[in-house]
C-alpha cells in the first residue's frame, strides 16, 4: 500500500522523469502504459529532450532528482555486466555535488551525539565545511593536546531520506521487473537491494574508521600510501574523527608537476598500491576516485574516504590471479578453464566455445601497443561474453572492476604512456609463486603446526581405539567365506596405513613447526620429529603400493 506522502515522491520522480524524457521508465507502469500517445503531446518531447540521447537524458534526471539518485546512478554504472555501455559510461560521469547544511547544524549534531559542548570536546571548531558529500560533510577541528584533525559528520535526516526513497525504489523495480522482459534482465530488484546495502553501510562511521584503521595497519611505514590515523575516543557511528592530512588533489596534474613528482612512478605505485591490496592484504579500498586521493609533497599517495571496502575469498584471488597471467600469455583456453573451475560459469559450458569467444573479444585488443590496452575494459568485454554463457553475476568481482577502473584511469591521467600490464606482471608473477611451492608448504606449516602439536598427544588413544576394533574384529566368529576374511584383511590393513599416515603426518608437522619455533624447544628435536614423521609417511607409501 503506498502512503499519500509515497504517492506525492511518486509523482514528483514520475515528472521529472518524464521533463528529462525519459519515457521508457515511466510507461513502463501498466495503469500509464494506455496514456503512451500522450508523449506526443508533451513539450519537452519537441524541445530540449528531442535528439538528446538516452543515456544523457537518465543522467540529468538522476541529478534533478538529488543526491539519493545521483549516488544511485554512481553504483549503477559500475554495474556494466547489466547495463549497457553508452548508460554506464554516462551514469559514471555523475558528480555528487551537494549543498552543506549550515556549520551551526553540524556543531547542534556533534554536541548531541556526545552529550558535551564543542568547546568541552575541540580546542577550535571550524563551521565552514571542507568538503560535503550526499552522506556526511567535513569540518576542521583542533584537539585540546594540539592534534589538527577532521571531524565527518552525517547529515542529519539523512537516514529516514534514505529509507524513503529506497522504498519507492523498490516500487519502481518491482514494477519494471514485473511488466517489463527487458528490465528483468537488468535485476532492478536485485540492483535496488545492493544500493540499500552499500548506502546504509557508508551511514556507519564506526565501520569507516574500522576500514581506515585496518588499512592504515596494512600499509604502516609504506613510502607509497598513507592513510590518517582515526582518532577512536571521539568516533562515534554518526562521527568520524581523523587527524588532518595536507596533499595535492590526484587530478591536479600542474600542481604536482610543479611540485616536481615524478609523474611516471606515481602512476606505477598506484598499481602496485591496488594490486598489494587485493593480493597481498585481501582487503582493498573501493571508492578511489580522485575526489578521494591526495600526494604529499614527498610523492606519496594519501587516500580518504573509506565508507566502501571490498575483498574476496581466496578462491576468487587464486583464479583471478591465474586469469590475469593467463591473459599475459594469451591463453585463451585457460581462461576458459578457469571461469568453469571457479564456478563463475555453469559447469556443463562447452570449454572449446568458450574459448573461441574468449578469443574473438582479445586478439582485437592485443593487436594494440600495450599502453593503449585498459585491463578494466578486458575484464569488462570478458564479462559481457561470459555473461552469454549465463555467467553468474558476482558482486566481488564487479567492485573490483570499478576499482581497478578507477585506478587505471588515475594512473594513465598521471602518465599517458603507463604500461600496466608490465608493472602488474611481475607482482602477480611473485604472488602466484608464494601460493605454490615451497614457501606456500612452509607458510601452511608455520599455521596449522600449532593445532597438530595440540593434537598429537591423542594419537596414542586413537591408536588404542584401532587396535580395540582390530581385537574385537578377531574375536568374532568367523561365519562367512574366505572373500569376508580376505575383506577383513583388507580393512585391518588400511587401518593399519591410516594410523601410521595420522601418526607420520601429525609428527611431520610437529616437527615442522619446532624448526620454524627453535625457542619453543631445542631445534634438534624439531628436526628428529620432522625426519621420522617423513620416515612414516614413506613407510605408509611403500606399504600401500604393495
Amino acid at each position: 500500500m503506498i502512503r499519500p506522502g509515497q504517492a506525492l515522491r511518486l509523482f514528483y520522480i514520475g515528472w521529472v522523469l518524464l521533463r528529462h524524457g525519459v519515457w521508457e521508465v515511466v510507461f513502463a507502469v501498466p495503469v500509464l502504459r494506455p496514456l503512451r500517445f500522450l508523449v506526443w503531446f508533451s513539450p519537452f518531447y519537441w524541445t530540449h529532450t528531442r535528439g538528446v540521447p538516452q543515456a544523457e537524458r537518465i543522467r540529468s534526471a538522476l541529478e534533478d532528482l538529488g543526491p539519493l539518485f545521483v549516488k544511485f546512478g554512481q553504483m549503477l554504472s559500475t554495474r556494466r555486466d547489466l547495463l549497457p555501455d553508452d548508460i554506464a559510461l554516462e551514469l559514471a560521469r555523475l558528480q555528487d555535488r551537494v549543498p552543506p547544511f549550515p556549520g551551526a547544524e553540524a556543531r547542534r549534531l556533534i554536541e548531541r551525539e556526545y552529550g558535551q559542548s564543542v568547546g568541552t570536546l575541540f580546542a577550535a571548531f571550524d563551521e565552514q565545511p571542507l568538503a560535503s558529500a550526499s552522506i556526511a560533510q567535513v569540518h576542521a577541528a583542533a584537539l585540546h593536546d594540539g592534534r589538527r584533525v577532521i571531524v565527518k559528520v552525517v547529515r542529519p535526516g539523512i537516514e529516514r531520506t534514505i529509507r524513503r526513497d529506497i522504498a519507492l525504489l523498490y516500487i519502481l523495480a518491482h514494477n519494471l521487473e514485473r511488466y517489463s522482459s527487458e528490465a528483468r534482465r537488468l535485476r532492478p530488484v536485485e540492483v535496488v537491494a545492493e544500493y540499500e546495502k552499500t548506502i546504509l553501510d557508508e551511514l556507519d562511521m564506526q565501520r569507516e574508521a574500522a576500514n581506515a584503521a585496518q588499512l592504515r595497519r596494512n600499509f604502516e611505514g609504506s613510502e607509497k600510501l598513507y592513510i590518517p590515523e582515526v582518532d577512536w575516543p571521539h568516533t562515534r557511528s554518526r562521527m568520524l574523527v581523523t587527524e588532518r592530512i595536507h596533499g595535492i588533489p590526484i587530478s591536479d596534474i600542474p600542481a604536482l608537476q610543479a611540485a616536481g613528482i615524478d609523474l611516471k612512478r606515481l602512476a606505477e605505485w598506484g598499481v602496485e598500491i591496488f594490486f598489494s591490496q587485493v593480493f597481498r592484504d585481501n582487503f582493498f579500498h573501493a571508492d578511489m576516485h580522485p575526489g578521494n586521493i591526495f600526494v604529499s609533497p614527498e610523492g606519496q599517495y594519501i587516500a580518504v574516504d573509506f565508507g566502501i571496502v571490498g575483498s574476496l575469498s581466496p578462491r576468487d584471488q587464486r583464479y583471478l590471479a591465474e586469469n590475469f597471467l593467463a591473459f599475459f600469455r594469451r591463453d585463451y583456453h585457460r581462461v576458459a578453464e578457469l571461469h568453469i573451475e571457479s564456478g563463475w560459469v555453469p559447469a556443463g559450458t562447452r570449454i572449446d566455445e568458450f574459448e573461441s569467444a574468449i578469443r574473438t573479444v582479445c586478439e582485437p585488443i592485443f593487436q594494440r601497443p600495450l599502453k593503449e590496452i585498459s585491463f578494466g575494459h578486458l575484464l569488462l568485454r570478458l564479462f559481457q561474453t561470459a555473461r552469454r554463457f549465463h555467467m553468474e553475476v558476482q558482486p566481488q568481482l564487479v567492485l573490483l572492476q570499478k576499482t581497478l577502473l578507477n585506478i587505471e584511469g588515475l594512473g594513465r591521467q598521471l602518465y599517458p604512456d603507463l604500461d600496466l600490464w608490465s608493472t602488474a606482471k611481475p607482482f602477480l608473477e611473485h604472488w602466484m609463486s608464494e601460493q605454490i611451492g615451497t614457501r606456500a608448504l612452509l607458510r601452511s606449516l608455520r599455521r596449522n603446526a600449532p593445532l597438530w602439536a595440540e593434537k598429537l598427544p591423542e594419537l596414542p588413544l586413537l591408536l588404542h581405539d584401532l587396535l580395540e576394533r582390530e581385537r574385537e574384529g578377531r574375536r568374532t566368529p568367523d561365519h562367512g567365506s574366505r572373500a569376508l576374511e580376505r575383506l577383513r584383511a583388507d580393512l585391518r590393513a588400511a587401518h593399519r596405513r591410516t594410523l601410521l599416515a595420522v601418526t607420520g603426518t601429525g609428527t611431520a608437522l610437529a616437527g615442522g613447526y619446532l624448526v620454524l619455533q627453535p625457542h619453543t624447544l631445542p631445534e634438534p628435536v624439531g628436526w628428529g620429529l620432522l625426519g621420522g614423521g617423513v620416515l612414516l609417511l614413506l613407510v605408509t607409501l611403500r606399504s600401500a603400493l604393495r
